[in-house]
């Protein structure tokens, strides 16, 4: 089974239906979460997944919109682990392991957290309740900054990434590719890079494109370098073949104007639209 779990439809403004970046795909046996943003591990819950089951952790870049409950989920999924499930994988540009160890390391922000789980007589005997055993371990990551070029196996799959425009030099940013036997998808992460990723997702099934607004609002107002509106989603779909676009990140003025922006985009791409809702679960291939 392959599917795409949306969690974060939006972006950093806040509003009753999104609020931040998160993916999951789903790839055979393999659970792949792509961004943490705002509210992720709650949103997570709520689609019938538990942070135990995330196997896999990429960041496209580090935006809080994009990683703002990573501490959150880590710290989750080392509280409710029962030492069954793998160990969680992380992935992403620099500063990804420095990161991760100044929030989860022997002096990170949430050391006397751990310790305290793993050393109070009331936490052990919750985690042995749960099902697992004494003594209980601390918490184990398995991360690595990440840069273009870059090639990460999984079980049945293989990530790609390749660098992409967004706010460069204060962050590096990556779009990824994921291919199996039965297809492929793209994020494209934050980016005005329309020709890089069309190049970089040819042939792939599904692409998810950040869509943040009419295309014509952003040219007028400025906020077309380093993110894309629906013309340039279009033709990143268009320009990669994809059978699907899948347009994410929207911000509040497109998605009062949705309908105009999907016929924005349908007048350059010809394959399937869909406007990402939180909480929506695509079959993919």
């Amino acid at each position: 089974m392959n599917t795409l779990t949306i969690l974060g439809a939006g972006t950093p403004t806040p509003t009753a239906e999104r609020f931040g970046t998160s993916f999951v795909l789903q790839l055979g046996d393999e659970h792949v979460m792509i961004d943490c943003g705002h509210a992720t591990t709650y949103k997570l819950v709520r689609a019938g997944l538990r942070p135990t089951t995330i196997d896999w952790l990429f960041f496209t870049h580090h935006h809080s919109d994009h990683n703002a409950d990573y501490p959150g989920f880590l710290m989750c999924r080392f509280d409710q682990s029962t030492g069954r499930e793998s160990v969680l994988r992380v992935r992403g540009p620099a500063p990804t392991a420095s990161m991760t160890d100044r929030l989860y390391g022997p002096r990170g922000v949430f050391a006397d957290d751990w310790k305290a789980r793993t050393g109070d007589p009331v936490s052990q005997a919750v985690h042995k309740n749960r099902g697992g055993s004494l003594p209980r371990p601390g918490p184990v990551v398995n991360v690595e900054d990440i840069g273009p070029g870059a090639v990460v196996e999984g079980n049945g799959w293989r990530a790609s990434a390749e660098e992409v425009n967004h706010v460069q030099p204060w962050l590096a940013s990556l779009a990824y590719r994921f291919d199996t036997p039965d297809g492929g998808i793209c994020f494209a992460g934050d980016t005005d890079s329309v020709e890089t990723v069309a190049k970089f997702a040819a042939g792939c099934d599904v692409l998810v494109a950040n869509c943040w607004d009419l295309q014509s609002t952003m040219d007028d107002n400025g906020e077309c370098k380093g993110q894309t509106g629906t013309r340039d989603a279009a033709n990143m779909g268009a320009g990669a073949g994809a059978r699907t676009l899948v347009l994410a990140h929207t911000g509040p003025a497109l998605v009062a104007a949705r309908e105009q922006g999907i016929a924005e985009v349908a007048e350059i791409y010809k394959g399937k639209i869909v406007f990402a809702e939180e909480l929506m679960t695509l079959d993919l291939f």
